[in-house]
C-alpha cells in the first residue's frame, strides 16, 4: 500500500527557512478565506512545527492542501518551490500513466476481445467516444455516467478502450490527472476495505502519495465495471460513510462512492448490465447515459469477411443473414465471434453436418461442441464426457460461490490440470486475468454451470457446494436479481431436443426430459401469489419459454398460470406475449402494459435490428386480441393505444359467428393511465358484454365526447355494470353532469369520481340523481373533487331522500365544520341509511365535534366514520369519546389519524374502549403520543370489556419501551392487530386508486 502520510508536502514545507516559515504561518490565516474555509485557530498555528503544521493542513482541509500550500509558497517569494512541486508532481503523475498504459496495453492485447483490428473498432465507436467526450469535456463539476447495452454487446471492452486511450494521452487529458479502473466483481471475497486501500492497489512505485491524489477529487475518474456480477447489495441509504481512509464492508464503501457520500468531488464511468441497470442508477446523482448498440448489419458483413475472406465472408453473411434469429444474434459482438468461430471449425474440419439452429442456445453449443471436435477429434465421448465435467463443475461451483475469478488451486479442486487449462485457453473455453483465469466471456461460465445439470448422473459424487437442481430453480427465482439471473434462459434453453441431439454424439446421453419434468414440478409447488412474484411479474419466464420452444412442455408450463402479467416495450416483447397467451388454455386475468413506442416504432436497422414492416407489428396485436374473450379480468394498465390498436381491440370484443356473446367471460376491465381512448366507440362494445360488472379507468383523460360515448352505453339495457370508477380522469363539472342522468336507472351501486375537478356544481348534479327513486347507488366516493361547504347543502338533500346509499366519501374537500355541520343535521333524520361517512382531511376543528357526538347517539346506521387529518385535537376527542360512552353508540370504526392530540385523552379513550361494545376498529396513526398516554391506552385493551380488533399506530415511531409494551398488549390480546395505515388498501380498492405502473422495460 502506498504512504498516504502527506510526506510528499512536509519535503518542501521543510525547505522554507525559519523565517520564511513564519510569515508561511501568518499568511495561511488569511488564504482560507480565498479558498472559502475555516481558519485554524492561531493559538494552534503560532508555535506548531513544520511536520505538525503539514498534519493540520491534511486534517483541517483534505484535498486542498496543496493548493493552499502551492499558493503560500509565491506569496512567501518561494516560487521555486511552487515550481519544483508542479514538476515532480506532474513527473509522478506521467509515472503512473506510463504504468497504467503498459497494463492496459497488456490487458488489451491478451485479455480483451474485440474480434477485429483496432481501426474498425474505433469506426464502431466512434458515436460513443463522442458522446463520452461531450458528457465529460463539457463539465467542469463531478459527472455520473454509465454505459449500458445487453449482455455481449461489448461494455467492458469499450471501458478498457477508454482506459487505455486516457493512458496513452489520447482522451480527457485536460479533465482529468488521474483515472482508475476496478472490476467490481472481482471483490466478491473481499468482506473489508478502504477506498484508499483499493486506489493505492493501482499506484506503481515512486507515484504520488494518497494525499497528493485526493488533493484535486475533481481530477479524478473511477471507472468501475462488472456490477452485474458483484455480489453485495448497494442499495444502501443508512450507514454511509464519508472517510475514504476508514476501512468499512465492501458493500458500504462502494455504496457511498457511488451516492457520491465518499469522494463526492470526483467523476464516475460505471458499467451497467440488465440486471443491475434498475438498481445502481437509482443511487446515482443525475446519470448521463451512454449505449453501446451492437453490431450493425455493415459491421456483420465486415466481420465476416475480415474471419473468412471476401469471398467466403459473402456466403457466410449471406447464410447467416436468411436465418433471422441468428442474424439477430450476431448484433451481440460476442454471439457474432462466437458463431463465426465455430463455422470456422466447420470449414477447417470440412464438416457437413448441422450449421446453426435459431436459438441462442444452439449457438453456445455449437460453438462448444466444434471446439471439442477441432481439438479432441479421435477421443471417445466417455473422455470427453468427463473432461467436459470437470469445466462445467469448475463454473458451477463458482456460480455457488459467486466467484468469477479462478486461481490454480480452484482448477485443482475440480480436477482441471495444467495440461487441460492450456487446452482451455486454446479454445478459447478460457483466458488470463493478471495471473489467474476467468471464463472467455461470464455468459460461458453460465453456460458451462448450467450445462452440469445435463450432464450429471446418480453415480456421481456430491460436491459440498453444488446445490441440486430443484435448489437451483428455488435460487433462480428467490429473487429478482441474483448470480443466477441470466442462467434462467439457460436452463431453459438447453432443456430441449435439439440441444441434446447436438451434445449426444460428442458427449453421450443428455437427460433433458428430466430437468423439463424437474421445472414443471418445480412451478406446480408455488402458490398463485408465488408464481406472480417471481415467474410472472419478471417476464423472463415467457423469454425463457421462446428459447425452448418444445412445443408440449411450453404448453405444460402456461397451463399452471390463472394470471399473467406483460410488461411490453417493444415489438419483441409483443411477440412473445403472443407466443405465450396462444398457449395458456387456463388463463384467466392477464395483465398488459404497453409502452407508447410499440404502435409507433420505426426501427433503424444500424441499431435495433431488422426493420419491422408495419403487417409484422399488425400480427401480433389483432392475435393477441383473439385470446381476450375467454378472460374473466383484463387489466389495461399504463397501455399506450394508437388508433389501428384501439379499432382491433373493439374487433376481437365484438361477437361474431365464431366467437358469439355468450363466448365472452369478461368481468372486470381496467384501464388505467391509457393515453388514447379512441372516440369512445369502445364503451360499445365492451359494456354489452354479458358478465361485465366492474369497469376501472383510473388515471385515463376522458373529454366530454367520450364521457357521452360511455353514458350512452351505460344507459342501455344490456348494460351489466355494478361498479364505476373513473378516478383521476379529468372529468369536468358538466361530464359529471351527464353522468348523473346516466346513473338514474343503470345497475351501477358503487361509483368512484375521484381526484376530478367536479367542484359544487358537479355534486348538485349526482345529488339530483340520488334523490331520484330509480337511482341504485350504494357507494359514491369524492374525495379530491374540490367540494366546499356549498355542496353539502345538496349532498344534505340527497342523503334525507336516498334510500340506498351506505357509503359516502368525501375526504380532502374544503368542507369546513359548516358543511360537517349540515351533513350531520341530515344524518340526525332516523331514515337515513348511510353507514359509512369518510371525511378525513376536510379543514375540521373540534367546533364540529359536538354535532356529530350527537350523531353517535342517535344515528344507529352509521358504523364508519373517518376524521382523519383534521385539527380536532384535544377538546374534540374528549367530545367523541364521551359519545362512544353512550349506550346507544352503535359505532364500529372511527378515525382520528393525524388529529394533532396529545396523550391528555388516552383516559377519555381508555373508558370508551372498556364501555362501547359495538367499537372494532379505532386508527390512531401519526399522533404523538407519551409512553405514559400509552400506557393507559394499553391497560384497557388488555380489559376483558375491550372488543377492539384493530389499532391504527405506527409502532416502529415509538421508543423501545412503547414498542415492547405494545408487543405484550398483541401477545396477551390475540383478538387485536396493532398496524400501520389499516385502512389503506380497502381505501384504495374501493376508489379504484391505481399507482402509476413501474416498467422494467
Amino acid at each position: 500500500m502506498m504512504e498516504t502520510s502527506g510526506y510528499g508536502l512536509l519535503q518542501y514545507v521543510q525547505k522554507l527557512s525559519d523565517e520564511e516559515f513564519q510569515r508561511f504561518k501568518e499568511l495561511l490565516r488569511k488564504e482560507t478565506d480565498k479558498f472559502k474555509l475555516k481558519p485554524i485557530s492561531w493559538t494552534k498555528l503560532e508555535n506548531t512545527s513544520k511536520e505538525d503544521l503539514v498534519m493540520l493542513l491534511n486534517t483541517h482541509y483534505p484535498g486542498k492542501a496543496w493548493d493552499i500550500v502551492l499558493s503560500l509558497f509565491v506569496q512567501v517569494n518561494r516560487e521555486d518551490l511552487s515550481t519544483m512541486v508542479q514538476k515532480e508532481r506532474i513527473d509522478k503523475q506521467m509515472k503512473y500513466k506510463q504504468y497504467t498504459k503498459n497494463t492496459f496495453k497488456h490487458i488489451w492485447t491478451l485479455e480483451t476481445n474485440i474480434y477485429m483490428p483496432d481501426n474498425r473498432y474505433h469506426t464502431i465507436i466512434e458515436s460513443q467516444y463522442k458522446t463520452l467526450q461531450d458528457i465529460f469535456d463539457c463539465e467542469s463539476e463531478p459527472v455520473t455516467a454509465f454505459v449500458s447495452g445487453t449482455r455481449g454487446k461489448g461494455k467492458t471492452v469499450f471501458l478498457r478502450k477508454v482506459m487505455l486511450d486516457w493512458a496513452a494521452g489520447n482522451l480527457l487529458q485536460s479533465r482529468f490527472r488521474y483515472v482508475f479502473f476496478f472490476s467490481v466483481f472481482t471483490l466478491n471475497t473481499t468482506t473489508e476495505l478502504s477506498l484508499a486501500e483499493l486506489i493505492s492497489s493501482k499506484l506503481p512505485e515512486y507515484s504520488e502519495t494518497l494525499d497528493d491524489i485526493l488533493s484535486d477529487p475533481k481530477r479524478i475518474l473511477f471507472i468501475l465495471d462488472g456490477f452485474d456480477y458483484l455480489k453485495f447489495n448497494l442499495e444502501l441509504r443508512t450507514n454511509l460513510c464519508n472517510d475514504c481512509r476508514k476501512k468499512l464492508p465492501t458493500e458500504i464503501v462502494l455504496s457511498s462512492l457511488l451516492q457520491k457520500i465518499m469522494l463526492p468531488e470526483c467523476s464516475l464511468l460505471l458499467e451497467l448490465g440488465n440486471k443491475s441497470l434498475s438498481k445502481i442508477t437509482l443511487l446515482l446523482q443525475y446519470p448521463k447515459e451512454i449505449i453501446i448498440p451492437g453490431f450493425s448489419e455493415q459491421t456483420i458483413k465486415f466481420y465476416c469477411m475480415y474471419h473468412f475472406g471476401n469471398h467466403r465472408g459473402e456466403e457466410i453473411f449471406e447464410y447467416l443473414k436468411s436465418i433471422e434469429p441468428l442474424f439477430t444474434s450476431c448484433r451481440i459482438p460476442f454471439l457474432c465471434w462466437m458463431i463465426c468461430r465455430s463455422l470456422k471449425w466447420q470449414d477447417e474440419s470440412r464438416e457437413v453436418g448441422p450449421r446453426y439452429g435459431d436459438t441462442e442456445m444452439a449457438v453456445y453449443t455449437l460453438f462448444m461442441v466444434n471446439a471439442f471436435k477441432a481439438t479432441y477429434a479421435r477421443t471417445q465421448s466417455k473422455h470427453n464426457r468427463a473432461l467436459l465435467k470437470t469445466l462445467c463443475t469448475l463454473a458451477l461451483e463458482g456460480m455457488w460461490k459467486q466467484v468469477y475469478v479462478f486461481d490454480s488451486e480452484d482448477l485443482r479442486r475440480n480436477g482441471i490440470s495444467e495440461t487441460d487449462k492450456a487446452v482451455w485457453l486454446r479454445m478459447n473455453f478460457f483466458q488470463h486475468q493478471g495471473h489467474n483465469i476467468v471464463f472467455y466471456h461470464h455468459s460461458l461460465q453460465w453456460y458451462f454451470a448450467t450445462l452440469f445439470y445435463f450432464l450429471k448422473q446418480d453415480e456421481d459424487a456430491h460436491h459440498p457446494v453444488i446445490g441440486s437442481l430443484p435448489q437451483l430453480l428455488g435460487e433462480m427465482y428467490a429473487h429478482k436479481h441474483n448470480q443466477w439471473f441470466q442462467t434462467r434462459a439457460f436452463l431453459f434453453g438447453m432443456a430441449t431436443e435439439q440441444v441434446a441431439s447436438l451434445l449426444e454424439p460428442c458427449f453421450g446421453f443428455i437427460s433433458t426430459k428430466e430437468v423439463r419434468q424437474e421445472i414443471i414440478r418445480y412451478i406446480k409447488s408455488l402458490s398463485q401469489q408465488e408464481c406472480n412474484e417471481k415467474l410472472v411479474h419478471t417476464g423472463d419466464l415467457f423469454f425463457c419459454l421462446l428459447d425452448n420452444q418444445k412445443e408440449r412442455f411450453v404448453r405444460q408450463v402456461m397451463d399452471l398460470f390463472e394470471e399473467i402479467t406483460f410488461d411490453i416495450g417493444n415489438t419483441d416483447d409483443l411477440s412473445l406475449a403472443q407466443y405465450n397467451l396462444e398457449r395458456a388454455s387456463k388463463l384467466k386475468q392477464l395483465h398488459l402494459h404497453i409502452k407508447k413506442k410499440v404502435f409507433s416504432e420505426m426501427h433503424d436497422p444500424e441499431v435495433c435490428g431488422f426493420y419491422l414492416q408495419k403487417e409484422v407489428l399488425a400480427g401480433h396485436w389483432p392475435m393477441i386480441c383473439s385470446y381476450l374473450h375467454k378472460l374473466h379480468v383484463l387489466d389495461l394498465d399504463s397501455c399506450n393505444f394508437g388508433r389501428n390498436a384501439i379499432q382491433d381491440l373493439c374487433n376481437s370484443m365484438s361477437p361474431s359467428p365464431t366467437v358469439p356473446l355468450t363466448h365472452f367471460k369478461l368481468q372486470t376491465l381496467l384501464c388505467s393511465f391509457m393515453t388514447n381512448f379512441g372516440d369512445g366507440s369502445l364503451f360499445r362494445t365492451l359494456l354489452q358484454l354479458p358478465y361485465l360488472k366492474y369497469l376501472n379507468l383510473y388515471g385515463t383523460n376522458l373529454c366530454n365526447h367520450v364521457v357521452e360515448m360511455l353514458c350512452s352505453a351505460l344507459k342501455c339495457s344490456t348494460c351489466k355494470v355494478q361498479e364505476l370508477l373513473l378516478g383521476k380522469c379529468d372529468i369536468s363539472s358538466e361530464a359529471c353532469g351527464i353522468i348523473a342522468t346516466s346513473l338514474i336507472n343503470s345497475k351501477v351501486k358503487h361509483l368512484s369520481l375521484v381526484e376530478n375537478p367536479l367542484k359544487n356544481k358537479g355534486v348538485m348534479s349526482l345529488c339530483e340523481m340520488l334523490k331520484d327513486p330509480n337511482c341504485v347507488l350504494e357507494s359514491l366516493m369524492l374525495s379530491y373533487c374540490c367540494l366546499t361547504f356549498i355542496a353539502c347543502g345538496s349532498l344534505y338533500e340527497a342523503l334525507l331522500s336516498n334510500k340506498h346509499l351506505s357509503l359516502l366519501d368525501l375526504e380532502s374537500n374544503f368542507l369546513e365544520d359548516s358543511g360537517v355541520n349540515l351533513l350531520c343535521e341530515a344524518l340526525k333524520d332516523p331514515n337515513c341509511t348511510l353507514e359509512e361517512l369518510w371525511l378525513s382531511g376536510c379543514y375540521l376543528t373540534s367546533e364540529c365535534c359536538d354535532a356529530i357526538s350527537t350523531i353517535f347517539t342517535c344515528n344507529k346506521n352509521l358504523k364508519t366514520l373517518k376524521l382523519g387529518n383534521n385539527n380536532i385535537q384535544d377538546t374534540g376527542v374528549k367530545q367523541l369519546c364521551e359519545a362512544l360512552c353512550h349506550p346507544n353508540c352503535k359505532l364500529q370504526c372511527l378515525g382520528l389519524d393525524m388529529c394533532e392530540f396529545t396523550s391528555d385523552c388516552c383516559e377519555d379513550m381508555a373508558l370508551a374502549l372498556t364501555t362501547c361494545n359495538t367499537l372494532k376498529s379505532l386508527n390512531l396513526d401519526w399522533n404523538l403520543l407519551e409512553h405514559s398516554g400509552l400506557e393507559v391506552l394499553c391497560d384497557a385493551l388488555m380489559h376483558k370489556d375491550c372488543k377492539l380488533k384493530m389499532l391504527g399506530l405506527d409502532k416502529s415511531l415509538f421508543p423501545e419501551k412503547s414498542q415492547t409494551l405494545l408487543q405484550a398488549v398483541e401477545k396477551e390480546n390475540k383478538n387485536l392487530n396493532v398496524v400501520h395505515f389499516p385502512w389503506i388498501e380497502e381505501e384504495c380498492q374501493k376508489r379504484g386508486v391505481r399507482p402509476v405502473w413501474n416498467s422494467t422495460n
